[in-house]
């Protein structure tokens, strides 16, 4: 429970490179959070300006390591 702290800080927002269904992002926001990707999907659904808002962090956040 110590560690839980200094893991939070760690943690970046990146594009998901195993939960993805076009570029990983609302998969790398799902693994961020901590919640399902599904639940940020059908927010990226529901939001007005939700392709302009992709097509912004498709374009910025950096890339998950490649796990081996």
């Amino acid at each position: 429970m110590v560690n839980d702290g200094v893991d939070a800080l760690k943690k970046k927002l990146r594009k998901s490179a195993t939960d993805k269904s076009i570029s990983g992002v609302c998969g790398g926001i799902a693994e961020f959070f901590g919640v399902s990707s599904f639940v940020i999907r059908l927010l990226f659904i529901f939001l007005p300006v939700n392709l302009l808002i992709y097509i912004i962090l498709a374009n910025i956040l950096p890339d998950s390591p490649q796990s081996l």
